[in-house]
């Protein structure tokens, strides 16, 4: 199957007005279980109530079952499974959670939509894609703005992008590249699934996919391909009189330009590009800034996949690109650590301090690149000394004096995060956007 999949991807590449068709065709048991391997066997269970580990006491019957039903095409799309999750700024996140068969097929299609569109998606698209990373994505951000001589940036945000998807857009879009009936209708069967609501009310989508679908994000990237990276592309650059970049992570995107009149132009143009998508720009989040290294100042700065980016002085006078945790990522994750301490606090130490432990990797991890460790000792710093109070809380005495609990803190392995000089690899020439 995997041979299938790449000789997808290679008549993709070397025929770029290729329509394929036979798709559908390719559904069968091999994907299935290749997407078995692939999925998330600790996800939330769908409207079913089946969870993965149940659906894997009887795997071969029931792959064997689904790969029928794709033979025959009795197959139906299941309702989805609403649920909240909070955001950082106090408001709730809508998620579907689908139906493992749901699943199954949806990785099954979403890697051989992957396999054609990947020849076709530009460079500086890094979300939901083979080999990128959002990383590899500020990392060619920094490189760009650090010695390209950009002036000026448009930092922009797409209100709601996942609920104001557009059907019929994104179905002609699809059938530039695929010619098969079959599979479109599969896709549209899944955009146009009833959602359960938590209150047991069932709607029936007009647009939008939803987050928490596995084929959601390389929809998105289709959708934004077609919608935004070609027009910047074929469209903007050449009739910007200096250079201009667009730099996207799914659909969180930073334009950057040399001059100011291009710049506003852009910035202008922008909200009607996307109104004909039926999107739409999130103007509190929107904004054309001055963002030169002759201007360094830690006021003047943009957020992008959790980082704050400004120009800034070292010792010798000279301006440099800075990147730092964003006041608002920042809040947010002191928060979580903070209720986390907190509810967790009157439980044995063995049984959620290493879980104390993994979530600050994770940040390390993520956070943890060069230029940022002021904000990771900050975190720290802030978490140990909530750790400090609440478990000192914990019984009518104090449990621990500074002594005792930095050995206590050395023992669980809460050690302090360094900020590694780790190398990021994007290719120069093919950062250059």
């Amino acid at each position: 199957m995997t041979t299938e999949l790449n000789a997808i991807t290679f008549k993709s590449q070397s025929h770029p007005k290729h329509r394929f068709q036979n798709l559908y065709g390719l559904l069968g048991e091999d994907l299935l279980y290749q997407s078995w391997g692939q999925l998330n066997k600790h996800s939330a269970s769908g409207i079913d109530g089946v969870t993965l580990p149940q659906y894997k006491q009887q795997l071969v019957k029931n792959v064997s079952r689904l790969a029928d039903a794709l033979k025959q095409k009795c197959y139906r799309a299941n309702d989805i499974k609403r649920v909240f999750i909070p955001k950082a700024n106090g408001k709730q996140r809508p998620l579907g959670l689908l139906t493992v068969e749901d699943k199954l097929v949806q990785q099954s299609v979403s890697q051989i939509l992957q396999s054609i569109w990947e020849a076709d998606f530009l460079r500086n698209s890094y979300g939901y894609r083979p080999n990128k990373s959002a990383h590899q994505a500020v990392q060619s951000l920094t490189l760009n703005l650090q010695y390209s001589g950009y002036g000026y940036i448009v930092e922009a945000d797409i209100k709601g992008f996942f609920n104001h998807l557009d059907h019929d857009w994104l179905m002609r879009m699809l059938s530039e590249r695929i010619d098969d009936k079959a599979i479109l209708s599969l896709i549209s069967q899944w955009l146009k699934a009833r959602i359960k609501t938590p209150e047991g009310v069932f709607e029936k989508p007009q647009s939008g996919s939803p987050q928490g679908g596995i084929i959601s994000p390389v929809l998105a990237n289709i959708y934004l391909h077609y919608a935004l990276d070609l027009w910047f592309e074929k469209k903007v650059k050449p009739r910007m009189k200096g250079r201009a970049m667009l730099i996207r992570y799914a659909d969180d995107f930073v334009c950057a330009f040399q001059y100011a009149h291009d710049a506003e132009r852009f910035y202008k143009v922008l909200p009607k590009r996307l109104a004909k998508f039926n999107l739409e720009v999130a103007e509190e989040k929107t904004s054309l800034m001055r963002f030169s290294r002759f201007h360094p100042s830690r006021k003047r700065q943009f957020t992008f996949l959790g980082f704050a980016f400004y120009w800034a002085k070292d010792m010798s006078g000279k301006a440099h690109l800075r990147r730092e945790t964003s006041t608002k990522k920042y809040k947010t994750s002191l928060k979580e650590y903070y209720l986390y301490i907190k509810t967790q606090r009157h439980q044995k130490l063995n049984h959620w301090l290493p879980g104390l432990r993994r979530k600050l990797m994770g940040y390390r991890n993520y956070f943890g690149l060069p230029d940022n460790s002021r904000s990771c000792d900050g975190l720290y710093n802030d978490i140990v000394r909530s750790l400090f109070k609440w478990l000192n809380r914990r019984s009518g005495r104090k449990s621990y004096n500074w002594s005792h609990f930095k050995t206590m803190l050395t023992y669980y392995g809460l050690e302090r995060p360094r900020v590694s000089k780790r190398f990021i690899h994007v290719d120069w020439y093919q950062a250059r956007v």
